[in-house]
């Protein structure tokens, strides 16, 4: 057993979901922060629980062959935790991930993992920023989490976020520490301003800013900031005030006042065009949302004959691009607004076989399928805890003749795979890097019925 401060020795052979090294002595756990695949590090233990223990690195032994000097000058940051391999390394990485949980939790010893498709330029990708604001030491911070607290680090360039971004986030926290700002407190549930959320089309460079209140304090503060920013970043087209006087972790709540401008801007995914809102769900990597939306449409086999669902569908932007090659597409999705966003969708790109739907998806669907409604083919897009229960039963009782899985999160994926495999065929999976130098990994896999 080990003891709290110990010195140990140890080689790194995985990675955490954090991006923490793992490595095992005597076969007992270790997680060690500051370590990745291949290092050997000298390492103190912080912390022993029953089944494992968290270490941090001291020194390098022999640091790994992927190790790199991060570009990054913020690395407390818990955005990007694995900057400091490099970008083959991190490719490689993930396609074992994926491998090694689809066997492990799937039981899926001989499919084929695709080598996951990257990014030419794996920075300034993000579409889409939230910027907590906080006091700390009587200071305002405004930038991102430390990793595993709630604690700001204080930053105003960041290498994953579009230039025009980091440009107007310099100068807007610049201005707002020069206000007297009321700030939010997690603790007292007290303070005015929580977050800063930013939004930008890639394609017009236009951009949303919202600030995130909670309540009506100090309105006329971020109006008249408002005024300033827009006179000096004309693309600012939107300024929203959005309300959430919740207690929970929640960043954004579901009341929204336009401060100035629209009430949203637009995008663009290759020909098509959406309404973004405030509360619009949209892939956060437009470059290769692109690329993950002709693998999902290249597997799939579209008929004028056939009828589509798209299970979880946002505010319906895989759905418009099925719906060019269907008889009718259905969309289901849990938020009332991105349904309506996604009804407007359909009518400014002149799409009419579409059909949204507001609800559960385990409860919409089955009592679609209780009525009658079947479809030859599901896209499924669910959030990180993957497929309810009820709608994987009644997807099986459906039986589709396809079903194109695309998952954010490696472990639901391989666990709801596992209980399809009861009658499709799972033969391949494949790998796409939606948020470079993170752990997450997006996959894409073609259900066959048999």
């Amino acid at each position: 057993m080990f003891n709290k401060n110990q010195m140990i020795e140890i080689k790194i052979n995985d990675l955490g979901e954090n991006g923490e090294g793992i490595g095992k002595l005597d076969n007992f756990t270790v997680f060690v922060h500051g370590a990745i695949i291949g290092d050997h590090v000298n390492a103190k233990i912080i912390k022993v629980k029953k089944q494992y223990a968290i270490a941090k690195v001291v020194d390098f032994i022999t640091p790994s062959i992927y190790r790199i000097v991060p570009e990054c000058n913020y690395l407390q940051c818990g955005g990007c935790q694995t900057q400091m391999i490099d970008y083959k390394g991190q490719l490689e990485y993930k396609k074992y991930l994926v491998d090694n949980t689809m066997k492990r939790i799937g039981g899926f010893e001989n499919l084929l993992i695709h080598d996951v498709i990257g990014m030419d330029e794996p920075f300034a990708y993000r579409n889409k920023s939230q910027y907590p604001v906080r006091y700390v030491d009587g200071q305002i911070h405004i930038g991102f989490y430390k990793q595993r607290t709630h604690d700001v680090v204080d930053i105003n360039h960041c290498l994953v976020q579009h230039p025009q971004v980091n440009r107007l986030m310099k100068t807007l926290i610049t201005k707002l520490k020069e206000t007297k700002i009321s700030v939010y407190n997690e603790e007292s549930h007290k303070g005015y301003l929580r977050h800063i959320v930013t939004r930008i089309s890639f394609k017009t460079r236009d951009i949303m800013l919202i600030f995130v209140t909670n309540g009506h304090k100090d309105d006329l503060v971020i109006e008249n900031l408002s005024k300033e920013i827009q006179s000096d970043y004309p693309e600012v087209k939107s300024i929203i005030q959005n309300i959430n006087s919740d207690v929970g972790n929640r960043v954004m709540g579901f009341e929204n006042r336009t401060i100035l401008g629209e009430d949203k801007i637009i995008d663009y995914i290759k020909d098509l065009s959406f309404e973004i809102s405030p509360l619009s769900f949209l892939q956060v990597n437009p470059i290769q949302t692109e690329k993950l939306y002709d693998t999902a449409l290249s597997l799939l086999d579209i008929t004028p004959e056939d009828t589509v669902m798209d299970l979880y569908c946002g505010i319906g932007t895989i759905s418009l691009f099925l719906a060019k090659h269907a008889k009718k597409v259905i969309g289901v999705e849990i938020v009332d607004v991105a349904i309506e966003d996604a009804k407007r969708n359909a009518l400014r790109n002149n799409i009419t076989n579409t059909e949204f739907l507001v609800g559960k998806a385990e409860e919409v669907i089955p009592n679609l399928y209780k009525q009658g409604v079947t479809a030859d083919m599901v896209v499924v897009d669910p959030p990180r805890k993957g497929l309810e229960p009820e709608v994987i039963e009644t997807l099986l009782q459906m039986a589709p003749k396809s079903i194109v899985y695309v998952s954010c999160k490696v472990s639901t994926l391989a666990r709801d795979l596992k209980l399809f495999s009861e009658k499709y065929t799972v033969e391949e999976v494949i790998p796409l890097d939606m948020f470079p130098h993170t752990t997450h990994v997006e996959c894409v896999v073609m259900l066959e019925r048999r």
